[in-house]
């Protein structure tokens, strides 16, 4: 892997893309995934009775976790790269290699040190960012490779719940070696799986066999389904503000919304990406702000209670982009990556203005 530097955009880009302060890395590996952390030293504020978050947004001194891949997570191997933000911009604070290719990441909400990466060899990782050293636990079940992972919301739980193109999904306690559930029903690859930030032990699961799925760890079948899309589904993600409802982004190119009292049909659809949607993300900090991110190079915001919808539209990669986060401590800023090799942590001037 090359050396990372920082510099901020330049000034033609920050024309191009509206943006306020970003800073950009450059690896010579291909983004695929990637997370914006919550640490002890950056909390945010705590959720309101409303489900959204209250209060006001410390911004110290943030981390960012990217999950990263050889040509283009076909063959070769895989790097986890975690990023310091500070008022001068990012620095790589420690990378670990997988011999395959990772392709998403998500933090512990117990332990500020500690994450779980999935990769092309069907396993899971375990790390421990304070420690230069392997992973503490590697987790091997499935069959093909994992493209999603995601641990629980809720603090009580220490869950972590795996997609894979062995079109199962699987429920594991970090602490323990083995898979304690696996989930069985869809009849393609799963691209996403996500919890539930309201409902304890409820997840959603998203997949190329066109549906969105939802979970309980309680029972032994899938609670809905719902056929959410005539093509492939990429991506869901839960509402901060409402428990029931939810966001899928296809290979239709278009997201949907989803209230899942009442499946039979979408409560909003935003069109405007020209290829296939590739990861949705709910704000945490407005109950009707979204983004996405695309195959057509952009990633776009969106309120779908507006008549026009679409807020802005943000083109600073060259590639593919695969990976998206909103932070959890500011209310502007979003981290996102891409096939161009680089990440981009930056102020979209639609969150910067009042709603």
């Amino acid at each position: 892997m090359a050396s990372a530097g920082v510099s901020p955009l330049s000034s033609a880009d920050q024309s191009k893309s509206s943006l306020q302060g970003p800073w950009c890395l450059h690896f010579r590996l291909v983004s695929l995934g990637l997370t914006l952390s919550s640490t002890p030293e950056c909390q945010p504020p705590a959720l309101n009775g409303s489900g959204g978050r209250g209060g006001e947004a410390r911004r110290r001194r943030g981390r960012l976790a990217c999950a990263a891949a050889q040509h283009y997570g076909i063959a070769g191997c895989g790097t986890l790269l975690i990023l310091d933000q500070n008022e001068t911009g990012l620095r790589l604070f420690r990378s670990f290699d997988w011999n395959d290719g990772l392709f998403d990441v998500t933090w512990s909400e117990n332990n500020e040190h500690v994450l779980v990466t999935c990769s092309g060899d069907g396993s899971l990782q375990l790390w421990d960012t304070a420690k230069a050293a392997g992973p503490l636990q590697v987790y091997k079940e499935h069959t093909q490779e994992v493209y999603s992972v995601d641990w629980s919301q809720t603090r009580g739980e220490q869950l972590v719940v795996s997609g894979s193109w062995d079109q199962t999904v699987k429920l594991w306690d970090p602490t323990v070696g083995n898979s304690l559930c696996t989930f069985r029903g869809h009849e393609s690859v799963i691209y996403s799986t996500i919890w539930s930030p309201h409902i304890p032990g409820c997840f959603a699961s998203a997949s190329g066999d066109q549906t969105l799925r939802i979970w309980d760890v309680k029972a032994t079948g899938v609670r809905i389904v719902v056929p959410a899309h005539q093509a492939e589904i990429l991506s869901c993600d839960w509402c901060k503000y409402n428990e029931n409802l939810l966001v899928t982004g296809a290979v239709d190119c278009s997201l949907r919304g989803w209230d899942l009292r009442n499946v039979r049909q979408p409560v909003f659809e935003l069109l405007g990406h020209t290829y296939a949607v590739r990861r949705v993300k709910f704000s945490p900090f407005h109950a009707s702000v979204l983004a996405s991110c695309s195959y057509d190079f952009t990633v776009r915001f969106w309120n779908f209670s507006k008549p026009d919808p679409l807020l802005e539209t943000v083109e600073h990669h060259t590639e593919f982009t695969c990976g998206l986060d909103l932070s959890l401590q500011s209310p502007t800023q979003v981290a996102d990556c891409a096939w161009d090799e680089t990440i981009k942590i930056y102020d979209p001037v639609c969150l910067t203005m009042p709603a």
